[in-house]
């Protein structure tokens, strides 16, 4: 636990890119779209509900979707701490699983953290009507748009998620280049192919619609930890003849 933690040091020797860029970018696009909420106000009627996307409630807004700023900063953050900084973590000493686990251990914190943050300015955002101009930039239709504990899940879990992905990607591209990233995003395009073909073939579209459509935030939440875990799994099995 020790080097785990040593390597959460390290990832972190400067913050401001790792944790202060995700939030100064998303900073800049809540002024821009606060200012076009301002400007031209509007209202989207929408289905919200955090129990199930079948529910209807309509609730009028600006909606912007900028929230996803974060996410995508998670991919890229978990891509880069392993395809850039693994061979000068191993050249300190650690192992290649001891730096795996002390990045995914870097991953869940930032996760949990950044998810109270989005999760108190959803709170304010509700208590300001939408900043006092009905603009609904922390909150998501259905994902980011139950109670405060759902939204932190939900958040926490997305968060997890993406970074995990994006490490496994980071050890394929350390142990087969360029290449083995293309061949990696064929196979996962291949795997969801193979899976419409066989939902098609066993006509099991009605049963597979239901279950999106019945799907609540929480058991979303629930399906990306299975997934985390997943994506974990294949990251630490393949790093462990990872070249450097």
């Amino acid at each position: 636990m020790s080097t785990w933690l040593k390597v959460v040091r390290y990832h972190l020797v400067q913050p401001a890119l790792v944790i202060g860029l995700p939030w100064a970018n998303l900073a800049f696009a809540f002024i821009v779209n606060l200012i076009i909420a301002a400007e031209h106000p509007t209202a989207h009627p929408v289905v919200t509900t955090s129990q199930g996307l079948a529910a209807t409630a309509s609730d009028g807004g600006f909606f912007t979707g900028a929230v996803v700023i974060p996410y995508i900063y998670f991919f890229v953050t978990g891509l880069m701490t392993i395809s850039r900084s693994l061979p000068f973590g191993l050249a300190l000493g650690a192992s290649r699983r001891s730096f795996y686990a002390g990045t995914a251990l870097l991953g869940v914190g930032l996760a949990a953290v950044d998810a109270v943050g989005l999760t108190a300015l959803q709170a304010i955002e509700r208590v300001t009507n939408g900043w006092g101009v009905d603009m609904h930039f922390f909150r998501v239709p259905y994902i980011l748009n139950g109670p405060w504990y759902l939204t932190w899940l939900t958040s926490f879990t997305g968060l997890a998620v993406l970074f995990a992905l994006g490490m496994w990607f980071g050890v394929v591209h350390r142990r087969w280049g360029l290449i083995g990233n293309v061949l990696f995003i064929a196979g996962q395009v291949s795997a969801l192919l193979a899976a419409t073909l066989i939902v098609s073939f066993a006509n099991a579209w009605p049963a597979v619609g239901h279950f999106f459509i019945s799907l609540t935030t929480a058991g979303l939440s629930g399906l990306l930890v299975l997934l985390t875990l997943a994506l974990l799994a294949g990251g630490h099995a393949t790093i462990r003849r990872a070249t450097v």
